[in-house]
């Protein structure tokens, strides 16, 4: 049980504070955005999968304005959004057929849950979707393209959806016995630097056989790595869609404090530790990083099976992946990770009739 003078630390976080004025401009559509060009997914680094594609046209038809900067300011975050949108999809449908009952999932500080609200909508009632945000601004984007009608939003920070919450909430209902799967957006960087209090507080919510999937922006025990990395975002990747100007004002209103929020990879390991047998790094752009962590081994292993080789350019990944980070002697989880091959489109598309 996370205490209360830890919960009154949180409220007093720079997300509820010096950045709750960029987000809510963000998300309504007053600043923050690309002013050179909407971000595009190459799908070609997809291999053109069919999962990926369907997954992408639904996702593509519900992003509203706080999707726009976020994508736009991660490389290939958009690509990886697709590529592990279509697992999670998968995964969860696979759940669906095991137990005869909706698979529920919960994006936690994922702005407008776009992803939350894309999976509800393909799911078709098999999948119950949950996202949270501060933010009014995401509250309106999510039910102005709400998509389905078992996707959910609650307005407030992820610690506010405590037991007493999901008993009172009727809207909850369906996420009281808790989460299939828990995805964390780059969310706990703007509370705290303290992950074993956020996984005390978020672990319990993972129902047996689940999984935490996690995108992090991680610091680096060398400087100067961790600021070639950024570096290459801002001046290669983040100039397609804004410009210099824009850059430099996000640069000195928002990412020079998140810095003092962000852990390393080794107390990352150390906080998944307390909590998971197993851990594997699925992904990573720069100095950010997906984490998939269960204590289920045939769980973390059935959805990294699901997932497309990483859909980045090697410029950009600095790990071997996957790569198991916490692992079990007694039964080893990385000599059995591997990815999916492509369900290419083009293989099945029909070929051209010869000409007359």
């Amino acid at each position: 049980m996370v205490d209360r003078q830890t919960i009154d630390q949180w409220r007093n976080a720079p997300r509820l504070t010096t950045f709750s004025a960029f987000f809510e401009r963000a998300a309504s559509g007053q600043g923050g955005a690309p002013d050179l060009a909407e971000p595009q997914a190459d799908m070609s680094l997809l291999d053109f999968d069919i999962e990926a594609a369907v997954l992408a046209d639904t996702h593509r038809r519900l992003v509203g304005h706080f999707d726009s900067h976020y994508f736009a300011s991660i490389p290939y975050r958009l690509e990886e959004q697709y590529r592990a949108g279509a697992a999670i999809l998968a995964f969860a449908l696979r759940i669906w057929a095991r137990n005869a009952s909706p698979t529920t999932i919960y994006t936690l500080g994922t702005g407008t849950g776009c992803l939350a609200r894309t999976l509800a909508t393909l799911g078709g009632g098999r999948i119950k979707a949950l996202c949270c945000s501060p933010t009014a601004a995401n509250r309106v984007a999510f039910l102005a393209k709400r998509g389905s009608d078992h996707a959910h939003f609650f307005h407030g920070p992820f610690f506010e959806l405590d037991d007493a919450r999901y008993a009172a909430d009727q809207d909850l209902a369906p996420f009281r016995e808790g989460f299939d799967i828990l995805f964390e957006d780059t969310t706990f960087q703007m509370y705290d630097r303290d992950r074993v209090r956020q996984l005390e507080f978020i672990a319990p919510r993972i129902r047996p056989g689940g999984l935490l999937v996690q995108v992090q922006k991680l610091a680096h025990k060398d400087h100067k790595i961790y600021e070639e990395r950024e570096r290459q975002k801002d001046e290669l990747f983040k100039p397609r869609y804004f410009s210099t100007r824009h850059i430099a004002e996000k640069k000195d209103e928002i990412l020079s404090t998140m810095l003092d929020l962000q852990v390393d990879l080794p107390t990352t390991v150390s906080a998944l530790k307390g909590f998971f047998r197993y851990s594997v790094l699925t992904w990573n752009s720069g100095n950010f990083y997906t984490i998939v962590s269960s204590n289920s081994r045939a769980s973390v292993l059935e959805l990294v099976s699901l997932m497309l080789k990483p859909a980045i350019p090697p410029g950009y990944c600095y790990e071997q992946l996957p790569a198991a980070i916490v692992d079990t002697k007694a039964e080893l989880l990385a000599p059995a990770l591997k990815w999916r091959k492509a369900n290419t489109i083009l293989t099945v598309a029909p070929r051209s009739l010869p000409a007359s």
